[in-house]
């Protein structure tokens, strides 16, 4: 897949999101429609494949979009806080409007960024989105997304994983403390076995940066302002991986290991506007199997399961349990019956 789709997702959204907050008004609207109702209606209603390129092609350009959206987050991040603490000329309304705006791109699009930054093998690429992570305080998903979620996908020793009949609300304490808790005790034993430095350190430490930084920018509502956007994008991000792993579960060999992972483990989004937007972070199966691939060429294959609705649609439906579970618990069972026919 060409990258020239990927880079026109990225402009409107960022582009938007800037006057919402220099121009106030109608703007901040504008932004929140395009992230919300705009983004389900283009899933929904227009049908676009998407075909990848070759792995061995296109990096650079991917790379260097990657890196142009991390840039592109530190300015929003500044311009969300200023807006969101009370910027002149932004009423109650605005500032609400603003904070669901700039929360559901920092927590759809920022995050599904950095999660590609830290795949990436280059050190500065990797340096880049730790510090995306840590800006939103969430440094330690670099972390526990590389050494928990991925060896344990799909089996309870990852905290992310939500079996099935387990609601999104009592999955995200655990998830959420799970990972932290969970991380830390990785780093730590890392730290113990090679002599250096628990990353954690620098988590932490970043944190509170980016902390004193909002608090320059704007006080006390600045860092109010950046603890609500944080939190609202790990959130979030928790709720991406209950919808992408939800029930999923690996089986239990006799000798008391897990099987191994495979694509029937993670379900997957066809629906291509919100999969440029989010540099097809809807595409988990593929990425899975082959965490180092760049985004452009993932692979949705059939057979892969899918969800019915988008990523943010299915999100919206995971917060009412008793239509998610009549939704999803059919669908689960399927995916793993039809997976187990054709691996006996």
């Amino acid at each position: 897949m060409p990258i020239l789709p990927f880079l026109l997702a990225a402009i409107v959204p960022v582009t938007v999101l800037a006057l919402a907050a220099l121009a106030g008004g109608v703007w901040v609207w504008v932004a929140l429609a395009y992230v919300s109702v705009i983004a389900f209606l283009a899933d929904e209603l227009v049908a676009w494949p998407m075909a990848p390129t070759d792995p061995e092609q296109g990096e650079f350009a991917a790379n260097a979009l990657s890196c142009a959206l991390a840039g592109a987050h530190f300015g929003l991040l500044v311009l969300a806080v200023l807006a969101i603490a009370g910027a002149p000329g932004v009423g109650v309304g605005g500032q609400v409007a603003a904070f669901m705006a700039f929360g559901l791109y920092f927590g759809q699009v920022s995050i599904a960024n950095a999660h590609e930054l830290i795949h990436r093998p280059q050190r500065g690429l990797f340096s880049l989105g730790k510090w995306v992570f840590i800006s939103l305080l969430y440094g330690h998903v670099t972390t526990t997304h590389r050494l928990l979620h991925h060896p344990y996908v799909a089996t309870p020793q990852d905290p992310n994983f939500p079996p099935l009949g387990l609601s999104f609300y009592r999955y995200l304490p655990r998830s959420l403390w799970g990972n932290l808790r969970e991380g830390y005790r990785i780093e730590a034993a890392r730290a113990a076995r090679t002599g250096r430095a628990n990353p954690y350190h620098t988590y932490l430490g970043g944190a509170l940066m980016v902390l004193a930084l909002a608090y320059g920018l704007a006080g006390w509502g600045g860092v109010g302002a950046l603890v609500a956007l944080g939190a609202y994008a790990q959130v979030q991000h928790a709720m991406v991986d209950y919808l992408q792993h939800y029930g999923l579960e690996r089986a239990r060999l006799p000798d008391g290991r897990y099987a191994p992972q495979g694509p029937q483990h993670s379900w997957n989004s066809p629906h291509w506007f919100t999969s440029l937007m989010a540099v097809n972070v809807t595409r988990h199966s593929d990425h899975h199997a082959h965490p180092a691939r760049i985004y452009p060429a993932l692979r949705l294959e059939p057979g892969m399961p899918c969800l019915p609705y988008s990523l943010p649609a299915m999100g919206v439906i995971a917060l009412f349990p008793r239509l998610w579970f009549k939704i999803m618990d059919r669908r689960v069972k399927d995916a793993l019956a039809q997976a187990e026919g054709e691996h006996p």
